[in-house]
């Protein structure tokens, strides 16, 4: 029988450039650098944070989402930085079915560095790999061109528009379902 192998303890995930690893509170500050700006937060269904408080709930969301084997999120730092700079992980597991959601995020001074790249490609490996997934899915706002190439690159098929599928920022809003199956992943 098929089964999810969830971690025990948070793993640390170290790629050419990059450690993904928890992040805590002590890193709210780096955290809230991007997390308040508008331009990083456009497409993500949310406001731009505007308190450090803001950035510390998101901080516990992603404890909660690992306690209750939900999901996992990694902060994304540099290897000779230790300040993280976006995030990338696992959202809405669906054990029973060994499929979950994608999500990421980054610090706009490092986009198009392939830095989200090197990040996606090391969560996905884990994903199949580590965790036994089957399906790794990504809701993608549809004006949201440049994600939607890069998951394109990881062989993501798009799978149709959700009509007002998510609600935020005040409205609700379409979003464009792609998917990932294992035998798909390169």
């Amino acid at each position: 029988m098929n089964k999810i192998n969830f971690p025990q303890t948070f793993p640390t995930i170290h790629t050419e450039r990059l450690i993904l690893k928890q992040a805590t509170i002590e890193d709210a500050e780096d955290m809230h650098i991007y997390l308040s700006n508008e331009t990083v937060c456009r497409y993500m269904g949310i406001d731009a944070h505007e308190t450090i408080e803001d950035t510390k709930g998101e901080i516990k969301w992603y404890d909660n989402i690992f306690k209750e084997q939900t999901g996992i999120r990694w902060g994304i730092s540099l290897k000779d930085n230790p300040a993280i700079i976006g995030s990338c992980g696992f959202l809405n597991l669906e054990k029973q079915h060994l499929r979950t959601e994608i999500g990421y995020e980054l610090h706009h001074d490092h986009w198009r560095k392939g830095i989200m790249s090197e990040a996606i490609a090391a969560v996905l490996r884990y994903g199949f790999q580590e965790m036994n997934l089957n399906r790794i899915e990504a809701l993608i706002d549809p004006q949201n061109i440049i994600s939607v190439k890069l998951l394109e690159q990881f062989n993501f098929a798009p799978e149709g528009l959700l009509r007002e599928y998510e609600y935020g920022k005040g409205k609700f809003n379409d979003v464009l379902m792609y998917g990932l199956l294992n035998k798909d992943n390169d």
